[in-house]
C-alpha cells in the first residue's frame, strides 16, 4: 500500500527529506527534471520539444528538463513569462543552466499565446503549476492550455496536469489533457480521482529520493496494490462446512425489478458465500427459483404493487437470525410498506448488514441510523444515492467524491461511493479502487456488488477490508468481461460470470 499524497503532504515528506535525511533541494528537482527527460525520450524519441515553464519549482523541473533533452541534441525550446534572469531561487539557478547549455528560450510576457503556437511540436511539456495551483489558471497561461491541447503533440504533464487540483482532482475548463503525467515520489491524489484523473493519462511515479515512510501518514488517500487484496482473501480449509463459509440472507426485489435480488445473489455466491437464501415477494419467488438452482428463495407478504408488507420486519428479524450477513436493497423500490421494512431492519438487524439501492434511498433523512449502527455495516450508494442521502446534487458528489465519501461513514459503518475510481471511506481511512472502467455502467452490476460484499462480511471481514475487496474484485471481473466481450456488450450477468477470473489472478491460481 501506498498514500496519494496532497499538496501539503507532499510539501511536508519534502521537508523532512531535507530536515531529517539531509537531501537538498537542488538534487531533488534535478532528479525530477531529468525524470521528465528520460520518460520523453522513451516515449518519443524524436521531433522537437516545447516546454511551457511557470515561475515556481514546477518550471524549475522543466528547465531541468529542457537541458538534460538539449544535452540528448533533443531540438529545445522553452517558453516562459518571465526571462531566464528575472527569475528567482531554484528555478533561476536551472533556467541558467539550461541557456547555458544551448536550449533556446521564448520570453512571451502576459501576451496571450495563439492557438496554433505550439502546432509542429513533437512533444509538449507542462511545466507551467504543478501541485499548487488552487482555482482557475489565469491569462496568460489559459491561452497556454489552449494552445497545448491543440497542439496535435504528445503532451507530458509535469507532477499534474495543469488545471487539475492536486487534492481534489477537480478540473478546471482550462486544463491540460496529458497523455502522460510524470509525478514525482507517490502519485497525487488528483491524478486518481476523476475528474482529474481523465486529464492524467499514463501516470508515471518517478523516485527521487525520498524515504518511502516519509511519504504520507494515516489517514492519507490509499493506494493498494495486490499483496493488499490478496491478505484480505478468504482461504477455505479442506475440511470447511458450507456453514463455515457465510451464510447470506438478500431482502431484495419486487414485481417492478425481480432481476436485481438475483442478481445480488450470483454475487455473494460466486464471492464464495456458502449458503444464501433470498427473501423477496412471495409473486417474485417462483422467478427466482427459475433463475437460481443453488439458492434458498423465500417468498414474503406482499402488498398489491408486489413490493414487500410492512409486516413481514419481524418475520425477516427472525430468519435472519440464523445468518451472518444480511443484503438489503437491491429492487425493493421505495413503496411505503417497503421503506418501512428497511427502515426497520436498519435499525433493529444485530449482524453485518450492506445497504444498497433502495434501502439507501429508504434511508433519505434517515441517514443517522445507519451511521449510528454497532454492527458492521456497508452503504454503496451511486453518486445520485449519495447525493440524496446527504442533500447534495449528484454533480456535488463528483466534485468532491473523497469529502462524500466520509460523511457517509460512522464508527462501523464504510462507504463504497461507486463510480469511476470507487473510493472506499471507513474507520478514518479512504481507499481508491483502480480497477474497473466504462463496462460496468450498466444497469445491475451494482447488485452483484452488494451481494458479493455481503459475502466478504458473512465470512468475517470488516467493513472497510470488506468494501475494499469486494470493489476491487467486482471492478477486475468487469476488466476481465471487457477484454474477453468487449465493453459495450458486458451485462450485469457477466460481472459473477467472469469474477472466477479475477479472484483467480488475485490468488495467483492458474
Amino acid at each position: 500500500m501506498i498514500y496519494a499524497l496532497t499538496e501539503s503532504a507532499a510539501r511536508r515528506a519534502e521537508e523532512r527529506a531535507v530536515a531529517e535525511v539531509g537531501l537538498i533541494l537542488e538534487d531533488l528537482m534535478r532528479r525530477a527534471g531529468a525524470a521528465v527527460a528520460r520518460e520523453i525520450e522513451t516515449r518519443v524519441p524524436y521531433g522537437a520539444i516545447a516546454i511551457l515553464a511557470g515561475m515556481g519549482n514546477n518550471g524549475g523541473d522543466g528547465w531541468v528538463a529542457a537541458r538534460e533533452l538539449a544535452a540528448r541534441n533533443r531540438p529545445t525550446r522553452v517558453f516562459t513569462r518571465m526571462a531566464p534572469e528575472a527569475l528567482e531561487g531554484l528555478p533561476a539557478i536551472m533556467a541558467a543552466e539550461a541557456t547555458a547549455g544551448g536550449v533556446a528560450v521564448s520570453v512571451v510576457g502576459d501576451e496571450e499565446m495563439e492557438a496554433d503556437a505550439l502546432v509542429g511540436y513533437a512533444v509538449i511539456v507542462d511545466a507551467m503549476f504543478g501541485i499548487g495551483l488552487t482555482g482557475s489558471p489565469r491569462q496568460p497561461y489559459a491561452s497556454w492550455i489552449d494552445a497545448t491541447n491543440a497542439s496535435g503533440a504528445s503532451v507530458i504533464a509535469v507532477d499534474i496536469p495543469s488545471g487539475v487540483e492536486a487534492d481534489s482532482g477537480r478540473a478546471d475548463a482550462h486544463c491540460v489533457q496529458a497523455d502522460i503525467t510524470v509525478t514525482f515520489s507517490s502519485p497525487k491524489v488528483g491524478l486518481l480521482v476523476h475528474p482529474g484523473a481523465e486529464h492524467a493519462g499514463d501516470v508515471r511515479v518517478a523516485d527521487i529520493g525520498i524515504p518511502w515512510e516519509l511519504l504520507g501518514e494515516a489517514g492519507d488517500l490509499e493506494l493498494w496494490g495486490m499483496d493488499d487484496y490478496r491478505s484480505l482473501m478468504p482461504c477455505p480449509q479442506t475440511d470447511t462446512h458450507k456453514n463455515e463459509l457465510g451464510r447470506v440472507l438478500i431482502v431484495a426485489g419486487s414485481g417492478a425489478f425481480p432481476g436485481a435480488a438475483a442478481l445480488a445473489a450470483m454475487g455473494a455466491q460466486r464471492m464464495g458465500a456458502g449458503y444464501v437464501t433470498l427473501a423477496v415477494p412471495e409473486s417474485v419467488a417462483h422467478i427466482m427459483q427459475t433463475k437460481l438452482s443453488s439458492a434458498v428463495v423465500v417468498g414474503l407478504p406482499e402488498n398489491p404493487s408486489r413490493t414487500l408488507a410492512s409486516r413481514v420486519t419481524e418475520e425477516v428479524l427472525d430468519m435472519a437470525k440464523e445468518y451472518d450477513a444480511v443484503v438489503l436493497g437491491p429492487g425493493l423500490t421505495v413503496a411505503h410498506g417497503a421503506v418501512l421494512v428497511a427502515r426497520n431492519l436498519v435499525n433493529e438487524l444485530q449482524l453485518p448488514l450492506v445497504v444498497d439501492a433502495d434501502g439507501l434511498n429508504a434511508l433519505v433523512y434517515a441517514t443517522d441510523a445507519l451511521t449510528a449502527r454497532s454492527s458492521p455495516t456497508v452503504i454503496t450508494p451511486h453518486p445520485g444515492e449519495a447525493a440524496r442521502l446527504l442533500g447534495m446534487t449528484p454533480a456535488q458528489v463528483q466534485w468532491d467524491r473523497l469529502g462524500a465519501g466520509a460523511r457517509l461513514t460512522g464508527s462501523r459503518c464504510a462507504c463504497v461511493l461507486k463510480g469511476a475510481r470507487t473510493i472506499v471511506s471507513g474507520a478514518g481511512r479512504q481507499i481508491v479502487t483502480m480497477a474497473g472502467g466504462p463496462a460496468l455502467a450498466t444497469a445491475g452490476t451494482g447488485d452483484v456488488l452488494a451481494g458479493m460484499i455481503g459475502a466478504l462480511l458473512a465470512q468475517g471481514l470488516e467493513p472497510l477490508e470488506a468494501g475494499a475487496l469486494g470493489a476491487y474484485l467486482h471492478g477486475r471481473a468487469g476488466d476481465h468481461a471487457a477484454n474477453i466481450l468487449g465493453a459495450p456488450c458486458v451485462i450485469a450477468e457477466d460481472v459473477p460470470a467472469y469474477l472466477p477470473l479475477a479472484v483467480k489472478e488475485l490468488v495467483g491460481e492458474e
